[in-house]
């Protein structure tokens, strides 16, 4: 897994703010949802969802997987970065049923 990865929005929003040179209003009509959650996932402040991830899709910007597995990569590079209790891994009986 990549070191700190990006968040998936900043990747989207080079993609079609600077590189296709759309304003968030004329990509959210493209993409035909309401600018507010577009433009709170290209600010990094909402994750990219399963619906967004399809539309990105039918655009032609990559693929639907692509988009989940950045989101995926992103939230478990953060977890990991939060404190966790230790745990003990389960002994070879204790996994059998």
């Amino acid at each position: 897994m990549m070191h700190n990865p990006p968040h998936p929005g900043e990747l989207l929003r080079l993609e079609l703010l600077d590189e296709m040179g759309l304003s968030v209003t004329a990509a959210a009509q493209k993409l035909g949802i309401s600018r507010v959650p577009l433009s709170r996932v290209l600010n990094c402040r909402a994750a990219v969802s399963e619906e967004l991830a399809i539309r990105l899709e039918m655009l032609g910007i990559s693929t639907a997987k692509t988009w989940l597995d950045m989101q995926t990569n992103y939230n478990l590079f953060h977890a990991r970065q939060r404190l966790r209790p230790v745990l003990q891994p389960l002994t070879a009986n204790e996994r059998r049923p």
